[in-house]
């Protein structure tokens, strides 16, 4: 079993910056894929980013503004969110998963965090 456990979100004006953090925990494996979604309410969890093997992945609302890193050492996983816009207000959960072979999707992630609160003011 993993553990997951997401902390930073906040309130932040528009523009400013967050970091969020994924602390994993229990039989963790460097070789997991990793995840960050989002959910706003009324809405269907929005794929953000995630790292694999080397490899990122971002969402088209991350592109240019959010990075995902990786710490195996620590296992912890972090996404860099800059230039923070209102609609960018979302629960964000962390995931991880065994396979890597649909990551920007939801379906297929084997954990997931409680998810962390983030409010973007305009």
């Amino acid at each position: 079993q993993v553990q997951l456990v997401e902390s930073g979100g906040g309130l932040v004006q528009a523009g400013g910056s967050l970091t969020l953090s994924c602390a994993a925990s229990g039989r963790t494996s460097s070789r997991f894929a990793v995840g960050w979604f989002r959910q706003a309410p009324g809405k269907e969890r929005e794929f953000v980013a995630a790292t694999s093997r080397g490899n990122e992945y971002y969402g088209d609302s991350a592109k240019g503004r959010f990075t995902i890193s990786r710490d195996n050492a620590k296992n912890m996983v972090y996404l860099q969110m800059n230039s923070l816009k209102p609609e960018d207000t979302a629960v964000y959960y962390c995931a991880a998963r065994r396979t890597i072979v649909g990551v920007t999707t939801p379906l297929g992630y084997d954990y997931w965090g409680q998810g962390t609160q983030v409010t973007v003011s305009s």
